[in-house]
């Protein structure tokens, strides 16, 4: 389960954030995980209270943004969803593809007073 690594990344980004500004806690977080960045969100949300818990995050509230997986066509360069890496372009049936959306895995904000 990668998902408390991933949790405790955030928490030494937040802390590393927080240090560098004048602030003295952190209110809110919001995080934009992609649906094929690998983070099962389920496991994510299970280990998050033990990850944050003492840290800068305790009482910071999450917002998670899910993006959706999104690709171009090299083929024909129509745009499709994808669900997941393998998905076959839904108007060629091409399996070359650019991945354009859907890998995210980043701190997207913190909201700190």
């Amino acid at each position: 389960m990668h998902e408390l690594s991933i949790a405790l990344g955030i928490v030494r980004i937040a802390e590393n954030e927080l240090r560098k500004s004048t602030a003295s806690k952190i209110d809110e977080i919001e995080l934009d995980i992609g649906e094929l960045s690998g983070v099962e969100l389920n496991s994510l949300e299970f280990v998050w209270p033990s990850a944050i818990e003492n840290t800068v995050l305790e009482h910071a509230k999450k917002t998670v943004n899910n993006i959706g997986g999104r690709a171009i066509c090299l083929d024909c360069g129509d745009p499709f969803a994808v669900k997941n890496q393998f998905d076959k372009c839904p108007n060629c049936g091409s399996i070359l593809k650019e991945i354009t959306g859907g890998k995210e895995l980043r701190v997207k904000s913190l909201l700190v007073s």
